[in-house]
């Protein structure tokens, strides 16, 4: 039961990414560095809705 959600970055609010995770197993919301195209380097990246 995978659900799709989107990875937006801190810095610009751009959304640049969208993956999936299991809300059961985890039901927080997810934070990783991901590269930002706009800013040419790595930055924070959380869950939107």
């Amino acid at each position: 039961m995978r659900e799709k959600i989107t990875l937006a970055c801190t810095e610009t609010g751009d959304r640049n990414y969208t993956t999936t995770k299991n809300k059961k197993i985890h039901p927080e919301r997810m934070e990783c560095m991901k590269y930002c195209p706009r800013l040419r380097k790595h930055t924070l990246h959380k869950e939107t809705k």
